[in-house]
């Protein structure tokens, strides 16, 4: 896993944070300086918090349990539903729904119900008319769109990774209510304090997004990777 360098950073924004008249006072460590009214962040930092991240996320992979990416931002939502996809984990780009983690056991009745219609849909000893069937699609693709990415989730996950927590502020609050390990790109305008492995960085920018979030995928496939080989040690 490489780590991106100093020039990747620069070249993707990731420094470019926003107004100063909108930053949050408690950024004031991982801010380097201000220019023309813009706060620019410090890279030494990023790189510092990025491996940290990395490495706690790695941890979490080989263990076995689950990391849900949450970015319902429309530059950063297929970055990182493809993202997860690619490490098999469960994600959330549409929209978040109050109660997704601290309601679970509803959100697993909804999955519930969108697989029995496919099953419905899919057999063909069930006799539905045509205006039912397009009924039944619609309801299908509906929950689909707001749950597809957890549909496999069938506990809470043990962590969570979100672009900009200013945004997907409901999402972190039920994490940390839950005690779920926090991970996420924290930009000039948001507090740091929230999360457990803050990464200092552009949330805006869709080139930043997809630089931290393959850097962290990454990890995650190194974490995955180890975990297979020790199963395979133990078994043979």
């Amino acid at each position: 896993m490489e780590k991106p360098t100093h020039k990747q950073l620069l070249d993707a924004g990731v420094h470019f944070g926003h107004l100063k008249k909108k930053w949050n006072p408690k950024m004031l460590p991982y801010i380097f300086m201000e220019k023309k009214g813009i706060h620019l962040i410090d890279l030494n930092r990023t790189t510092d918090c990025m491996e940290e991240a990395a490495s706690a996320m790695k941890q979490i992979a080989r263990s076995g349990r689950k990391i849900m990416f949450v970015a319902t931002k429309k530059q950063a939502r297929s970055i990182v539903s493809e993202a997860a996809k690619s490490v098999n984990m469960p994600y959330v780009t549409d929209r978040w729904l109050g109660g997704m983690m601290t309601n679970f056991s509803t959100i697993r009745k909804s999955i519930k119900k969108m697989n029995n219609i496919d099953k419905m849909l899919g057999d063909s000893a069930v006799s539905i008319t045509k205006k039912e069937r397009l009924t039944l699609t619609r309801e299908r693709n509906k929950i689909e769109k707001v749950m597809g990415g957890i549909a496999n989730l069938n506990r809470l996950p043990a962590a969570i990774f979100i672009v900009d927590i200013t945004h997907e502020h409901i999402a972190l609050a039920e994490s940390r209510k839950l005690g779920l390990r926090t991970f996420a790109m924290v930009d000039t305008n948001s507090n740091p304090g929230l999360v457990d492995f803050p990464i200092p960085s552009n949330d805006d920018a869709s080139k930043s997004v997809k630089l931290i979030t393959d850097y962290l995928i990454g990890a995650i496939k190194e974490g995955l990777e180890e975990r297979r080989k020790s199963k395979e040690a133990a078994a043979n």
